[in-house]
């Protein structure tokens, strides 16, 4: 284990129940958000409904909502899905992602193009709108919040935090994300003029003994004279949020990278460069571990000032987009990899991974690499169920992963982290980025 820095108070789940119970009884699918209190025990009640367009609307319920049991208006109305949850990358969308070039013009144009879309502003007043109840919420204490799953259906909750794991923070009210099925019914019954009673109670529990983060990390030192220094380094994050075990997003990840790690061992393999594996934590709240790893070891993206480490680094390999097999590579801009990478998977087509784009992708900690002039890459992999199903999700279980795809990645990347290891020069490079400024993410 190696701190990285402060991360906060730590937080678990430890009981959550929740039914309604008038006009009549039913289960309902929750999870509760992560940081967030619990009920004190059982908890019984009417359910208000919280419905307002705008701040003035919104006054009517000040002073009205401590020790209540509330849940907000939502516009969503589900539909009916005719495309299948699981998937896998198409050859003609492979096709166009190789043949992508990236500009700053692009994206200038589709920032413009979104700044004119009267759909994207209306989502913004709303999101406006949701983040003065918020407030309104967290000030009036009521006993339990019901919040809204938006993006899933079918008894897929979507959840992450709902409260602060800062060190001083104040403790969030309890508050449970439920389906969509089961939030919109409650307030449908309750537009009619029906009384909704629920019972529920929740317990969690916040660590303070501890306010460390920390990352895994392992190597196979180089035997080199020449390039020992030097190093090769995969990695994925090990946190996953609560709703269920983090199977895909992202124990698959971890669990490909050390089966990497293990049959360069098997093999009785002595490498040039030292080769060293990273499990990150705090990755869902920000990519704290590796962020900070990447300052701590070789540059702060804010000043740019290069560590001796920095230059002996010669790429980061990162997993973290479910269980799917690998396609190809994000090659995140920097051109002069693609021969060399076209050549390393020339062996892997018949698997299905030849395509390499020049596109970003983002979300995970290659970027904390990139943003330092590293080169840092995040392999392609088919969807499977990750954005329908299982991604910071309560299915995200074992019984998701393809054992055979996670077999494909871990082979592919045993080979990447192989070649990288014993090429005589070290992996081209962008030109450096610029110095960010302090309280500036350039990811």
């Amino acid at each position: 284990l190696e701190p990285w820095g402060d991360f906060g108070k730590a937080w678990e789940q430890q009981k959550c129940y929740i039914a309604m119970t008038a006009p009549y009884y039913e289960p309902i699918i929750a999870v509760p958000r992560a940081w967030t209190g619990g009920t004190n025990g059982p908890l019984t009640g009417n359910v208000v409904l919280v419905k307002a367009k705008d701040t003035t609307e919104l006054l009517q319920y000040a002073g009205k909502l401590q020790g209540k049991i509330v849940m907000t208006w939502s516009p969503v109305v589900l539909k009916p899905s005719f495309t299948p949850d699981g998937d896998r990358f198409a050859d003609s969308t492979l096709e166009k992602m190789s043949k992508a070039e990236p500009t700053q013009q692009q994206g200038q144009r589709n920032l413009q193009s979104q700044q004119n879309d009267p759909q994207r502003q209306q989502r913004m007043n709303q999101f406006a709108v949701q983040r003065r109840v918020n407030e309104l919420l967290n000030k009036e204490k009521p006993a339990l919040i019901l919040s809204m799953n938006q993006n899933g259906n079918d008894g897929t909750v979507f959840v992450s935090s709902g409260g602060s794991y800062a060190k001083d923070a104040e403790e969030a009210p309890a508050n449970l994300m439920l389906s969509s099925d089961d939030y919109l019914k409650m307030q449908r019954l309750i537009e009619a003029g029906i009384v909704v009673s629920i019972e529920a109670e929740v317990k969690t529990k916040f660590f303070t003994d501890d306010l460390k983060g920390y990352n895994v990390i392992a190597e196979i030192p180089g035997t080199d004279k020449s390039l020992k220094e030097e190093l090769v380094m995969l990695g994925g994050h090990l946190d996953s949020w609560h709703g269920s075990t983090g199977a895909t997003d992202n124990a698959a990840g971890c669990a490909v990278m050390m089966e990497v790690v293990r049959i360069l061992k098997s093999t009785g393999f002595k490498p040039r460069r030292t080769i060293r594996i990273a499990l990150w934590s705090g990755e869902e709240q920000g990519l704290h571990g590796s962020r900070n790893y990447v300052k701590n070891h070789f540059a702060d993206p804010a000043k740019m000032e290069l560590t001796a480490e920095h230059g002996k680094v010669s790429a980061y390999y990162n997993l973290d987009n479910g269980t799917g097999k690998i396609r190809g590579v994000y090659l995140q801009g920097n051109k002069d990899v693609a021969p060399i990478f076209t050549k390393w998977l020339e062996p892997f087509a018949d698997l299905g991974a030849k395509t390499l784009t020049i596109s970003n992708t983002g979300g995970t900690d290659h970027l904390a690499f990139d943003a330092v002039g590293i080169p840092g890459f995040q392999f392609i992999q088919d969807e499977i169920e990750y954005d329908t199903r299982t991604h910071h999700t309560n299915m995200d279980t074992y019984d998701h992963l393809v054992p055979d795809d996670l077999k494909q990645a871990a082979t592919i990347i045993a080979s990447f982290v192989y070649h990288t290891a014993q090429r005589d020069q070290k992996l081209p490079r962008k030109e450096l980025p610029k110095p960010q400024g302090q309280g500036n993410r350039p990811f």
